[in-house]
């Protein structure tokens, strides 16, 4: 059996903490979020969390959001990444008109691990991926103490 690292619980986590959250979906509000907020949410984007040596990078699929309807915060070694998405699309035709619409908030929170340095944030938007890019600090490693 390979080696587990370090990164794979974080990610396993994460993984079954959103399963967990979309399960519950608009039945249970989370003590966490703001008043009606979850029944105004009606999707949530993908997102990919990515460990690196010097940093960590969370990635959000929100295609054809406007980077002005995105709030990116941290608050607390919190990540929270909210935002709206307006989409319409009308076809005309000879004959018949149609109209597709799709809007809804999103809401996604990351608690970021003790390594992860609130000074070195950045946040870019491109071809509809939110990239989130959290620079890394220097822990203190446990030290060993002997008994005597």
């Amino acid at each position: 059996m390979p080696a587990k690292r370090p990164t794979d619980l974080w990610h396993r986590f994460q993984e079954d903490f959103d399963q967990l959250t979309r399960a519950v979906g608009e039945r249970w509000p989370s003590m966490f979020e703001e008043e009606g907020e979850m029944a105004a949410r009606e999707w949530s984007p993908s997102v990919d969390v990515i460990e690196e040596d010097n940093q960590f990078m969370v990635k959000a699929d929100i295609p054809g959001v406007d980077p002005k309807d995105i709030e990116v915060t941290l608050d607390g070694g919190k990540l929270v990444i909210r935002g709206e998405r307006k989409w319409e699309k009308e076809e005309k035709k000879e004959g018949y008109m149609r109209t597709e619409c799709s809007h809804g908030m999103f809401y996604r929170r990351f608690n970021l691990p003790e390594s992860a340095d609130p000074e070195k944030i950045s946040a870019k938007g491109k071809d509809g991926v939110l990239t989130v890019t959290i620079g890394k600090r220097e822990v203190s490693k446990p030290k060993r103490i002997s008994i005597q």
